[in-house]
């Protein structure tokens, strides 16, 4: 929460050429002004009032007191922004320091149709963007672990979403059982459930992170090194080495540095 950071345009920008797919940006920032793509939208609303409406919808007290506190509930928006989400057969979190490709060219028909959730790392949930069926069973699945109303009433941050910060483990492909956790996170969780064949999930390597450079997006297509069409850039690290620079517009085509966007390619 708090101030719409200087990189929001791009996100912005990216996902409007995504006509297919509806963003809704929830957001305390009543200063934004600039013109909104047709498929985006913004809702205001503060952190106080997440935190009641989660506590309303969980049925016991919950305890979000800044912004990164919201990574762990993001498997629980199904619920707690149901209202937003009818309607819809599948819904995303997603995080505003991303810069998108081509969404449908990767999130196939096909891959909709087989699968119940959908992440964008072959090793772990990502909670940059990861795509939930909007079932009843998918929307609660949270609450199959041993964990989630310690991590959901509490002030500290538990990476629920992801792994509980047991990101190389995962990384270095170990079975999820000896992963030690302070808690059972989402991908503890999912990798359970998919091997009791609860639910059917989707593990594919379609992003970038770091800051390697070397990305040009062009009217809604990202490609890597000239050579590999990716779904999207992840500015985590990015974000932290970018020159902040505000812009007027946007072109139909900008290159990723590993320091900046560059206009003029």
């Amino acid at each position: 929460m708090g101030k719409l950071p200087w990189y929001v345009d791009y996100f912005i920008y990216s996902c409007g050429f995504n006509s297919t797919v509806d963003f809704i940006i929830i957001t305390d920032d009543r200063s934004y002004a600039k013109q909104l793509p047709n498929n985006v939208r913004l809702i205001n609303s503060t952190l106080d009032e997440i935190n009641r409406r989660a506590t309303q919808v969980l049925g016991f007290a919950t305890n979000i007191t800044n912004g990164y506190k919201l990574c762990d509930f993001k498997p629980a928006y199904g619920l707690i922004f149901a209202d937003l989400l009818k309607g819809y057969n599948f819904w995303v979190h997603a995080d505003l320091d991303v810069v998108f490709g081509d969404i449908r060219a990767f999130i196939t028909r096909q891959i909709l149709r087989d699968y119940d959730l959908i992440s964008v790392r072959h090793d772990f949930l990502t909670g940059q963007f990861l795509i939930f069926r909007n079932t009843d069973k998918i929307n609660n699945l949270f609450t199959l672990s041993k964990d989630y109303k310690k991590v959901l009433a509490a002030e500290q941050h538990y990476c629920f979403d992801e792994t509980n910060f047991q990101w190389d483990g995962f990384t270095e492909g170990r079975y999820y059982t000896e992963i030690a956790s302070e808690v059972e996170s989402m991908t503890h969780l999912v990798k359970r459930l998919a091997e009791n064949n609860y639910l059917k999930v989707h593990f594919d390597f379609l992003i970038v992170e770091g800051s390697p450079g070397r990305m040009k997006w062009q009217r809604g297509k990202l490609i890597y090194r000239n050579r590999y069409e990716i779904l999207l850039y992840h500015l985590v690290l990015f974000k932290k080495v970018a020159i902040p620079k505000k812009v007027k517009s946007i072109p139909d085509s900008f290159s990723i540095t590993p320091t900046r966007f560059r206009h003029g390619i």
